[in-house]
């Protein structure tokens, strides 16, 4: 285990050791702080030992696997130690968060020979795989265009402006960290390479926009006045365990998880525009904002055989709802709807089941849900263009800042 956080704890730590132990065992936990590693160790009910150095822990533990689930910037350093040592490297999204820390990586799994897998578990979700049934059924036709709306609410959203997120040079910013997510989706339903694309952003929401602010909640004078007052010593609403991980071990690298979203170092961007056009012909319109009242997504594809509409509610008043719903319009004006049943447990049940296909050997995976280094790559590099593309104020080749062909060879496109 390469980074002794929350993601770490609840989707590998503590699942190896409680589903998955006949096949995997965690036999070494490195991390800065020492504190957190402990309290991850304990929280898993794991017997390893904790290191501070990471040489040392893959010297001493002689793993098959490194898993990665450290701060974004930090993931190549370790996924390139990993594949140097000879053993493959499981990271969390986002693979990286620029062109250069990308190259990096996959310069090194060509010179080792070893593999990255990239752990995208909205991929294995049922109503994400259902639209990729559909799409691989044919039911639209060679995709023309697709439209993407995702909005976060504001507590998940707000919660990414006081974390170390919120600094660019950590977290790539949203357009890498949160909508890598996203662009892999696309990727996968399209099968085409991301090539050109044009990108608008800006910190209107938070950041420096309000005068009434502190360091951090723990300790700020307006806790009873700040609807965005997050209470870190009694968090249970997030899912993670902030106070007994972060809290209790803040003492040993000053993190603090609760600071101001209001801070005038916050850099990213909380509203975002995307236009990129595929290898294929196909046109993406993406949009992002972290400050909607409710959370959740609207999507459509277009076809030439007609429309694939799609909504998901993950908060607010419809988040109640069953069911998700896909409705497709034919070019003979009927409407054809496809029910979901909402799945349960953490990430609507995608965590489990990817778990599944990555510690168990010989799971079928016809829809190719399990992701390497070329989809970590150009879900990654379509968010880093789109930085560039803020940056500069002008359209930017994906191929410009990653030779794709060098290292995955020429995309065979599909045929209409």
């Amino acid at each position: 285990m390469v980074g002794a956080s929350g993601r770490g704890l609840l989707m590998y730590a503590k699942p190896i050791q409680e589903r998955f132990s006949d096949v995997a065992q965690v036999v070494g936990i490195f991390d800065v702080n020492p504190l957190r590693s402990k309290k991850l160790r304990d929280m898993a009910g794991l017997n390893c030992k904790i290191y501070t150095d990471f040489d040392k822990m893959i010297k001493e533990t002689k793993p098959d696997a490194a898993i990665v689930t450290t701060v974004d910037k930090f993931h190549h350093i370790y996924i390139v130690k990993a594949l140097d040592a000879g053993i493959d490297a499981i990271t969390e999204k986002p693979m990286t968060i620029d062109a250069e820390k990308c190259r990096a990586i996959l310069d090194a799994e060509k010179r080792t020979g070893k593999k990255v897998i990239v752990t995208f578990n909205y991929r294995v979700t049922s109503y994400m795989t259902k639209i990729k049934e559909l799409i691989s059924e044919g039911i639209v036709g060679k995709i023309l265009n697709v439209d993407f709306e995702y909005m976060l609410d504001t507590s998940h959203g707000a919660d990414y402006f006081r974390r170390w997120h919120r600094r660019k040079e950590n977290s790539g910013g949203l357009l890498v960290h949160k909508s890598t997510h996203h662009f892999d989706l696309i990727n996968w339903w399209l099968g085409e390479r991301p090539e050109t694309l044009m990108a608008f952003g800006s910190l209107r929401f938070y950041g420096h926009s309000r005068k009434e602010r502190g360091e951090r909640c723990l300790t700020c004078k307006y806790t009873n006045t700040c609807e965005f007052y997050f209470d870190i010593a009694k968090d249970i609403k997030s899912g993670f365990p902030s106070k007994d991980m972060y809290l209790e071990t803040e003492s040993a690298d000053k993190y603090y998880r609760d600071k101001c979203i209001f801070a005038d170092e916050i850099d990213i961007e909380d509203t975002m525009s995307v236009n990129l056009k595929y290898s294929g012909g196909a046109l993406l319109s993406y949009s992002l904002i972290a400050h909607c009242p409710y959370e959740g997504l609207k999507i459509s594809i277009n076809g030439v055989k007609g429309r694939l509409e799609i909504r998901e509610y993950h908060t607010g008043i419809r988040a109640c709802e069953l069911n998700y719903s896909l409705k497709f319009y034919n070019r003979k004006g009927e409407m054809l709807e496809y029910i979901v049943p909402k799945a349960t447990g953490s990430h609507w049940g995608g965590d489990a089941r990817l778990q599944d296909l990555v510690f168990r050997k010989g799971v079928p995976d016809p829809l190719g849900y399990k992701a390497g280094s070329y989809d970590g790559s150009i879900s990654i590099l379509i968010g880093i263009a789109a930085n560039k593309s803020i940056k500069d104020g002008k359209a930017i080749k994906i191929n410009d800042l990653v030779p794709l062909d060098k290292y995955f060879g020429k995309l065979k496109q599909k045929s209409s």
